[in-house]
């Protein structure tokens, strides 16, 4: 498999990446790489190693072998968090009692923002919560508060953000705006990593999908190359108990 997708400089490059949590070892061999604009789905089950990858791809955690290589610099350790970085995990990391502007200013400023008024306004501006800029987080519905939370990652003006199943609880609005966003984050030269459950949410927005299981690619394709239902027929395939046997190469 032809894990690149790309054709300019990599913005990350993974090469054999493994990473061991106590005695369990929860990656092993994920290589791949993307470039400017582009942007890959990963789907698999759960414990597959879909967050711990996004954390070590992050710089949250560090991997125990192989390499990792982020805007053209090797990483010995894994590095740190980068602000060209932009990693959503599970839990929005905003303070419920603060309003949304709130929130924003204590991120800008705690990461040095220049020009953090006109920052906040377009931030808001691109997942569409402008009007709720002096309501309280705690008041605010699953689909705004994920908007929210997108709008806090933007403040570093990322080149390549991290999307840990960013669809969850959405509603039919919201969902509307965060492909809104990834297609215009795209278009400005983005570079977009996703991981969902749902193959459908992710194929229309996505130039590759990869699987993940027990801790390794074992199926990767460029969505042009596949339908749809295709791809639908291979995850359930794959995933499903047994359905997986690391003798075979579905490559």
């Amino acid at each position: 498999m032809d894990k690149r997708l790309g054709s300019r400089s990599p913005v990350i490059r993974a090469v054999h990446l493994a990473k061991t949590l106590g005695t369990a070892t929860v990656l092993q061999d994920v290589s791949f790489e993307l470039g400017p604009g582009a942007a890959l789905a990963i789907l698999g089950p759960n414990g597959a190693g879909k967050t711990t990858l996004l954390k070590v791809l992050a710089g949250v955690w560090a991997p125990n072998g192989g390499e990792l290589w982020r805007f053209g610099q090797l990483l010995p350790d894994g590095g740190h968090p980068d602000p060209r970085i932009g990693y959503l995990g599970h839990q929005s990391l905003l303070y419920p009692s603060l309003t949304l502007l709130e929130n924003l200013r204590f991120y800008g400023r705690l990461w040095g923002i220049p020009r953090l008024s006109e920052t906040i306004e377009s931030v808001v501006d691109q997942v569409g919560l402008g009007w709720s800029l002096d309501d309280p987080v705690r008041t605010f519905s699953r689909g705004m508060l994920q908007r929210a939370a997108i709008a806090r990652v933007l403040l570093t003006a990322p080149e390549l953000v991290l999307l840990d199943e960013p669809y969850t609880g959405l509603d039919l609005p919201s969902r509307h705006v965060l492909d809104g966003w990834i297609r215009t984050f795209r278009s400005q030269g983005g570079t977009v990593l996703m991981i969902t459950h749902h193959p459908d949410e992710a194929y229309r927005l996505v130039d590759a999908v990869a699987i993940l299981h027990t801790g390794r690619f074992i199926w990767w394709s460029p969505t042009q190359e596949m339908p749809l239902e295709q791809l639908l027929t291979v995850y359930q395939r794959l995933v499903a108990p047994g359905g997986y046997s690391p003798s075979v190469n579905f490559g």
